[in-house]
Parts: C-alpha cells; sequence; structure tokens
C-alpha cells in the first residue's frame, strides 16, 4: 500500500515537473513569436475589410505605430468619413478620437471601431505574452500547440488556442475562448512574406466565428518597419497629430 502510495506521489510530481518545463518552453516560444510578428517598436499600415452576409463589403485603411510592451495607436486613413479618427491603447487603457469632439471617448477591448468581427483588441494588439500566460504546449511533428490564459479579466479573450508553425514561429491558427468556454472567434494568419529588416511574418489575418455567422473581417499588413518614437505620442493630447508622423 505504502509503494502505491510513494508512486502515486511520484507520478504526481513528475507530471507537474513536466508541466511547468512545458509551460516554461511555451513561453519562449511565444515571446519569439511576438517578436517575429512584430518587432518592440514599429509603425505600419493595414487594409481591414469587413463582408457581410449579403456580400457587401466595407473597407478601412490605418496607419498604426507601437512602442514597448502596453502602447499602440492607430489612424484612420481611408475611408473619407473616417479619416483623422484615431484610437489609443496605452495598456488596458483605450480612448477614440474624433475630429470635432471636444476630447477623446474611452473604448474598451470588446468594442470595435470599425465593425466586424475585429474589435478593439484585435486592431489594437499587444505583445500575446504580455496579456496571456502560457498553461499547456504540445510539440508535433511540424507545429507547437500553446495553450494560453489571460492574465486579468480585463482580457478581450479569456483563454486563446495557438498553432504555431515550427519553421517561422509564427501562428497558423488562434482560437479564441470565453471564460465559460465559448469559443467566439477563430483567427487563421497567412501568407507569409519577408517585409524586410528581419521581418518575415504573414501578410494576411483572417477571422469569423460562430457568434458572427455569415460574417468575415481580413486584416491585410503592408510595410512593417522599425521606428522609435517618443512617449508624448502616445497620449490623448497627440491623438489629434499622429498624421504627422507619416
Amino acid at each position: 500500500m505504502r509503494i502505491k502510495i510513494v508512486l502515486s506521489i511520484f507520478y504526481l510530481v513528475t507530471a507537474f515537473l513536466t508541466s511547468a518545463a512545458f509551460a516554461e518552453d511555451g513561453t519562449a516560444i511565444l515571446k519569439k513569436v511576438d517578436r517575429n510578428l512584430q518587432p518592440e517598436s514599429y509603425e505600419m499600415y493595414r487594409k481591414l475589410i469587413n463582408i457581410e452576409p449579403d456580400g457587401d463589403r466595407k473597407e478601412f485603411v490605418l496607419y498604426s505605430i507601437k512602442k514597448g510592451r502596453d502602447k499602440m495607436v492607430a489612424l484612420f486613413l481611408d475611408p473619407p468619413s473616417e479619416k483623422g479618427r484615431s484610437s489609443l491603447r496605452d495598456g488596458d487603457n483605450m480612448w477614440l478620437y474624433i475630429p470635432n469632439v471636444g476630447k477623446p471617448l474611452r473604448i474598451t477591448s470588446l468594442q470595435s471601431v470599425v465593425g466586424g468581427v475585429f474589435n478593439n483588441s484585435d486592431i489594437l494588439r499587444l505583445d500575446y505574452n504580455q496579456e496571456y500566460n502560457v498553461t499547456g504546449m504540445k510539440n508535433e511533428k511540424d507545429k507547437y500547440i500553446l495553450e494560453l490564459k489571460a492574465k486579468t479579466n480585463s482580457v478581450a479573450y479569456d483563454r486563446l488556442k495557438m498553432w504555431v508553425d515550427k519553421k517561422n514561429l509564427v501562428p497558423t491558427i488562434i482560437e479564441a475562448y470565453a471564460a465559460s468556454g465559448l469559443l467566439i472567434k477563430t483567427l487563421h494568419y497567412s501568407k507569409i512574406k519577408d517585409f524586410g529588416n528581419g521581418i518575415i511574418r504573414p501578410a494576411m489575418l483572417q477571422t469569423d466565428g460562430p457568434l458572427y455567422e455569415g460574417y468575415q473581417s481580413i486584416m491585410l499588413f503592408s510595410n512593417i518597419k522599425k521606428r522609435k518614437f517618443a512617449d508624448e505620442v502616445f497620449t490623448l493630447n497627440y491623438m489629434s497629430q499622429i498624421e504627422s508622423l507619416r
């Protein structure tokens, strides 16, 4: 009986240590994924396309900049009706600036300034390792599968399941779940492209989900370049001046 108890404890400890080792390895992989997807500080252009069930399309062009782990801004360039608007993220806090409106308006991660399947968290996305802990990892032939858990309740998705291409260390599929276990959406990364200066990553992101039946949103990336910015660029007072950075 004593031997069985000892063996049971041994197996439990071994399983725990193995899980901890996988999580540690997974964290290192996730950090590499973040750096491959985007430099720590950069600028880029994106086109967002929302496709509705009847085939109607709405397109937006954004100029986006990011600094460090928790600051990002997106400026609307097109359509003309949206031109001049900008969104700012500083950690968990987000704002929307609209020309001719007195002051920036607070927005939330689950809202969407463009409509469609992408929410504000998707559009103003920080590094994954900034918002999530790795709780598990599977090492398969040509991919890693990471299980991620949100660090706080303010994160848009409670859990993520991420398929990572081993060759390029970038995600191919990400499933986003609510705390209840409900699948909210699936993100599909594709079209690996060399953007220069060591940036090799997907140029397209598509998303859909059971909560958005018949709807699809696409994000196309271009001109991703490393660039440094002053801290003042990521403040409420600067939101009306983002155009001057282009």
